[in-house]
């Protein structure tokens, strides 16, 4: 029995991507300061020129559901800042505090060969070499000591070398060197 392909939208370009946080304003003039996630290297919040962002009503602040076109945005130490068109002062950015920051899948920067993002794994189905089926790929998680690829089947399988053969997202697979009773 073959593996069944990932769902379309796990792989859909257009699907928003959270990469961070809008944890302050930066400066005066409608810039924001956000932490990514994954660190403020070469990300695609410095990528993309749109971001999505999204916080739930809270006694404090009204729901935020919106999208920015930014003007620029740049590395700043370990976050990101960015000044989005049509807000111009402190307040405006202040508004924005604790939103997440969304990304189109499709403004992700590319990668090298054999290199995969790991929201691409996201519904690929889990099989090791014998063709056993270890479920769907619900997420891939850092935990500190390596990243863990977690099923809708309960298996955490560690996301390196030793135990993942071959990371597929194209054709909506991941090959595994595992057995069905090493997790749950």
């Amino acid at each position: 029995m073959s593996p069944q392909p990932a769902p379309r939208l796990a792989r859909d370009p257009q699907r928003t991507v959270p990469l961070g946080r809008v944890v302050d304003a930066w400066g005066v003039r409608g810039w924001v300061k956000v932490e990514p996630f994954a660190g403020a290297g070469d990300t695609a919040l410095l990528r993309a020129g749109v971001w999505h962002v999204q916080r739930p009503a809270a006694p404090a602040h009204p729901a935020i559901d919106r999208w920015l076109t930014l003007e620029r945005s740049r590395r700043h130490a370990s976050t990101v800042v960015a000044k989005p068109e049509g807000i111009e002062d402190r307040d405006g950015a202040l508004a924005l505090k604790g939103a997440e920051v969304g990304v189109r899948r499709v403004d992700f920067p590319p990668l090298p060969e054999g290199e995969v993002y790991w929201v691409d794994l996201e519904g690929c189905a889990v099989v090791n070499q014998a063709g056993e089926s270890f479920g769907t790929v619900v997420s891939v998680d850092d935990h500190g000591a390596h990243p863990i690829l977690e099923t809708d089947t309960g298996h955490l399988i560690p996301f390196v070398d030793a135990y993942v053969v071959d990371a597929l997202p194209a054709e909506g697979r991941v090959v595994v060197d595992w057995q069905a009773d090493w997790s749950r």
